[in-house]
């Protein structure tokens, strides 16, 4: 990855502008259908709204739910003003992409096909995922040090998860919440905000945490799991209290730390290559007051 660039669908496509949108509550890009249509088919704005309107009405007959699964959002059109336009997210692009028979699709559908090849491979031998882990850490400059104790994180963020599956956990969301109630405890923060603070999008905070930042992470989840074990909860609420009292053991080692040090130990560095320039001002100072 070049420096100041980031791969998304927005620069897949040399020379043609993709408009994108970041959500930042869904963690996702959403992209213009048109403007991949039209990068896609080489053809005016015009045609490719016509283009888009055939192509809705063969997917609907065949029963896709592509189509439902569009967001009008509004996006600067070539005049400058912001209007209604079609959008997807990157698996509704990719969907779309294969959808469309043109030859500039082809390399995106190949690509798909040795991606699934792929993973089903690794069904079959899961070391090949395993490797493939150490080789992206690797080409973004991690040490192997640092990529082993990120793999043994893991292992412990999964007994965690599976803490919560065996205490009635079952929806991504609830994972999320109880996920929410460590974090906000010890940092004053949503996972989401605490992302936004350090200037990331999809990216994996932990990976771009400071050393004490991960510690005090790892303590927060170390400590609900063994208080589950002791106190059995069962259920979200349940489950929710106690989230808070393993976060609020790396709230009071964070703020002994903190005292100590006379300065805060939650920072806004990241291990990123690229910035984002539209990093919410109003997320910053909301954090600014928590620490």
């Amino acid at each position: 990855m070049n420096k100041d660039k980031l791969e998304t669908v927005s620069n897949l496509f040399e020379g043609n502008e993709i408009r994108s949108i970041w959500n930042n509550e869904k963690e996702e890009y959403y992209f213009s259908v048109i403007d991949v249509i039209s990068a896609l088919t080489e053809s005016n704005y015009q045609k490719s709204r016509n283009y888009w309107k055939w192509l809705k009405a063969k997917l609907i007959d065949e029963g896709s739910e592509l189509v439902s699964n569009t967001n009008q959002l509004k996006m600067k059109a070539q005049d400058g003003k912001l209007r209604e336009t079609d959008t997807l997210d990157t698996k509704g692009i990719l969907r779309l992409i294969e959808s469309v028979p043109s030859p500039k699709a082809e390399p995106f559908k190949l690509w798909l096909a040795n991606l699934g090849s792929e993973r089903i491979d690794e069904v079959f031998d899961p070391e090949i995922a395993i490797n493939r882990a150490v080789d992206y850490y690797r080409k973004r400059g991690y040490s192997d040090k640092w990529i082993k104790d990120r793999l043994d994180g893991i292992i412990d963020r999964k007994q965690l998860t599976d803490v919560w599956a065996s205490s009635g956990i079952t929806k991504d969301y609830e994972y999320g919440i109880l996920t929410n109630e460590i974090y906000q405890e010890w940092s004053g923060m949503k996972a989401s905000e605490y992302k936004a603070f350090k200037g990331l999008r999809k990216e994996s905070l932990r990976d771009n945490m400071s050393r004490v930042e991960v510690l005090l992470t790892d303590l927060g989840e170390t400590a609900t799991i063994e208080l589950a074990k002791k106190h059995k909860p069962y259920g979200l609420e349940q489950n929710k209290k106690i989230a808070k009292m393993g976060g609020n053991t790396a709230k009071v080692a964070r703020d002994d730390l903190e005292r100590k040090l006379g300065e805060s130990v939650i920072t806004k560095n990241n291990n990123l290559n690229y910035k984002y320039i539209d990093v919410q001002d109003k997320i910053e100072n909301k954090i600014n007051k928590n620490i």
